[in-house]
């Protein structure tokens, strides 16, 4: 079972959405039958969650610490260079190889130091994960009909009104883009997310943002984040969500900043997550094929 990575200014939480070595997400089988197993797994699985909490503060460290220079190395990510099955290292490394003439030569060193610190870490990390695995694919499966975070979704926009899943089941497709107020590169896709979501209504989609620094209500921080969607002329709906809540645990799954994911009108995550900001055409013409490919099936299904 798998732990959230802890809050770091630099992209407030650190996520598995993309990685295997940091996926996995279970629940404990609560059969009457299987009971004695449990408790005995339950320790078990204190103990690694406990290490993985302190592999995942040791990246949450480097990053902090060099916080410049992987805030520039985040906004140049591409999603469609990122290998689901390997170890998050190769994916720092290739976007920052892809990229290296961006970087000073004390950027380049620093980072590539820091990504082969990561490296070591995650093959860690993958060695706790895949012992975990067998009973992480079983808990799935039983629980199969409750494992989206978005089935009994809560929450409440800037003005404080109530939103439900009634959210999702009113729309073909929803874009769900996850951000914190200090990210730049969230920041700077905020009016392409705005203009998007003018051109889906039509379609039957909308653009929802969360941003994860206005969990349970956080009044200084929806004020602020407010503030910066007003001065970047983005006007779609965003929500503060309970973060001991499913989409809240989702949320703190989340490795980088700024992601977008699509969600069907039944709840269902589709696809894969955007992985960097939609105001590089790129990633905009890869998201526009995912929500059009959304609203067909969800068209085929009526």
């Amino acid at each position: 079972m798998k732990t959230k990575r802890t809050v770091i200014s630099i992209f407030t939480l650190c996520t598995a959405l993309l990685f295997t070595a940091c996926s996995g997400k279970g629940t404990s089988n609560t059969e009457a039958s299987r009971n004695t197993q449990t408790e005995a797994g339950s320790e078990a699985s204190g103990s690694s969650n406990t290490t993985l909490d302190d592999l995942y503060q040791q990246e949450n460290q480097l990053f902090a610490e060099h916080e410049d220079a992987w805030n520039k190395a985040f906004g140049m990510m591409n999603k469609s260079t990122a290998d689901p099955s390997g170890n998050y290292a190769d994916y720092l490394a290739a976007t920052v190889e892809s990229n290296k003439d961006s970087f000073t030569d004390d950027e380049l060193k620093t980072l590539t130091d820091d990504i082969e610190t990561i490296r070591k870490i995650e093959e860690q990390i993958a060695a706790i994960e895949k012992d975990n695995t067998a009973s992480d694919d079983a808990s799935q499966k039983d629980n199969s009909d409750d494992t989206s975070p978005f089935r009994n979704f809560s929450g409440q926009d800037y003005d404080g009104n109530s939103v439900d899943e009634s959210l999702f089941s009113g729309n073909a497709v929803t874009v769900v883009n996850f951000w914190f107020t200090g990210c730049k590169p969230c920041v700077a896709e905020l009016s392409k997310l705005n203009e998007l979501n003018d051109t889906i209504k039509s379609m039957g989609g909308e653009v929802v943002g969360i941003n994860t620094e206005t969990f349970d209500g956080n009044e200084d921080a929806i004020k602020e984040a407010a503030a910066v969607l007003e001065s970047q002329g983005a006007a779609y709906r965003n929500l503060s969500i309970d973060s001991a809540s499913d989409a809240g645990k989702y949320a703190s799954d989340i490795m980088a900043f700024p992601t977008t994911i699509l969600v069907d009108r039944n709840g269902n995550i589709v696809g894969d997550p955007m992985l960097g900001g939609i105001d590089n055409q790129d990633n905009y013409d890869t998201l526009m094929k995912q929500i059009q490919s959304v609203i067909d099936a969800d068209g085929a299904n009526k």
